[in-house]
């Protein structure tokens, strides 16, 4: 049975305030609470789940799993549909990315769903670098932490909050516009930069300055923008060699 203390530290990690000051996140759900074990077995503090799931799963690691009820499941739960295990897991090490390879770097990105899913992107595209602006969502949100379906141990995100990173960049920096050359015109790269903005205000100009190259999606119909994640795809896609 859960303490009332462990569900309050547990319940606390919603927030970024005390994922910093324990050091610690959390992620649910059998698929991405499992590859994190075999990614990061080193990193997991602790399992919580229902008898069935610790049945299931025999650990190797050493790794400290503790049986709840359903019931204690819901409480710890950061979502309304809670599945069977969670793990609080401790922050992963970034480190600041050198730039002799593809980057992405992320301006004022603040929807946690749209930020998980372009860490998954990059995981997709074989991008390890990730580097954030002031202003982006926490990566350790659980809604980014869900989204990145555990490409959020297989990706390196750096928070820019100097930003200064692209001041220092000697390679191509493309920035995703609405007023760039077509994406369909531009030769594929195997090394630079890739900013994308904020999902409704775009680049901020401090940040599209640094841009040696402006490249925009050409639109065929009535939509005002893409999101984010969408337009990151969509580029890379056509970019990359």
């Amino acid at each position: 049975m859960l303490s009332k203390k462990e569900i309050k530290d547990i319940q606390s990690l919603s927030q970024k305030k005390f994922r910093d000051e324990l050091n610690l996140f959390v992620a649910e759900g059998p698929k991405i609470v499992g590859e994190l074990i075999a990614l990061i077995p080193g990193q997991i503090e602790r399992i919580y789940a229902v008898e069935e799931w610790i049945t299931a799963n025999q650990f190797t690691n050493n790794i400290d799993a503790s049986v709840i009820s359903e019931i204690e499941l819901q409480k710890i739960s950061q979502f309304q549909a809670p599945n069977q295990v969670i793990a609080v897991i401790k922050k992963i090490p970034s480190r600041k990315p050198e730039t002799s390879s593809f980057t992405l770097y992320l301006d004022t990105i603040q929807d946690p769903g749209n930020l998980g899913t372009i860490i998954r992107i990059a995981d997709w595209f074989g991008i390890g670098d990730i580097v954030c602006s002031r202003g982006c969502a926490d990566i350790y949100n659980p809604k980014v932490v869900q989204s990145t379906m555990a490409s959020v141990a297989r990706v390196n995100v750096f928070y820019d909050e100097e930003e200064q990173w692209l001041k220092d960049c000697s390679v191509p920096i493309y920035a995703a516009t609405l007023n760039g050359t077509s994406l369909y015109e531009h030769s594929k790269v195997s090394e630079g930069v890739l900013i994308i903005g904020n999902e409704s205000k775009g680049l901020r100009n401090e940040v599209l300055r640094f841009a040696t190259d402006e490249i925009t999606i050409p639109r065929k119909g009535n939509a005002e923008s893409l999101n984010a994640a969408v337009a990151t795809g969509i580029i890379l896609s056509h970019l990359l060699t």
